[in-house]
């Protein structure tokens, strides 16, 4: 089955379940993640990725496209995350940016960055400064940054809870739209319901208040 499935995921805290959950997300679906703050939200996000925190107990399965993906550590799985914050490395230019998670060697590094640099709208930034970016420059080079590693499905922590209500609108289309024409399935928390309405895949509600 292509897409992301998590079959009887369970997250506690010292004994106490705040995520079960069964859920299939086809390719270019946007399943969204709701619940109080503390609820377990961005623990569950983490676990989907392989990173945990220690003090959890995990258990259920992670398949991606039909593959079991549970034991695999975070760099084996190949699930992309978008945060928060946009995360960029300020020692590297706007290219550089792009080009972190691709091979050196490839002979298209170069071609696949403009490449993205054109679809982000930021043709001939590459050598810029990440910090003379606006926030909406800065979220859309992250998006892309995190695609162009061509992930298996894509994590989303709240990304447009920064921005406000125009430019949040704006980059919430530029991001729904990307994932969609690529078919990579998502998983979206966030506490804004025009975020799920905007997803329109299935969501899902986590969690008590009381832990990460």
């Amino acid at each position: 089955m292509k897409g992301l499935r998590l079959e009887g995921l369970r997250i506690a805290l010292r004994g106490r379940t705040l995520v079960a959950l069964d859920v299939d997300v086809g390719p270019g679906e946007i399943a969204t993640v709701m619940g109080p703050s503390g609820a377990g939200k961005s623990t569950l996000l983490a676990a989907i990725a392989g990173a945990a925190p220690p003090d959890f107990e995990v258990s259920g399965r992670v398949l991606l496209d039909g593959g079991d993906v549970t034991g695999l550590p975070i760099e084996r799985r190949r699930i992309g995350l978008l945060f928060q914050d946009d995360l960029l490395f300020p020692h590297l230019s706007v290219g550089g940016n792009l080009g972190f998670g691709l091979p050196r060697g490839a002979p298209d590094r170069a071609a696949r960055i403009e490449a993205a640099l054109d679809e982000a709208g930021l043709a001939g930034f590459g050598p810029r400064d990440p910090a003379t970016l606006s926030g909406g420059q800065r979220a859309r080079v992250a998006v892309m940054r995190a695609l162009l590693a061509e992930p298996r499905a894509l994590l989303l922590d709240e990304p447009f809870s920064r921005l406000d209500a125009d430019l949040r609108a704006r980059f919430r289309g530029f991001v729904f739209e990307r994932l969609r024409a690529r078919g990579l399935p998502a998983l979206l928390v966030t506490h804004d319901p025009d975020d799920a309405r905007a997803a329109g895949g299935p969501v899902l509600t986590v969690g008590e208040p009381g832990a990460a």
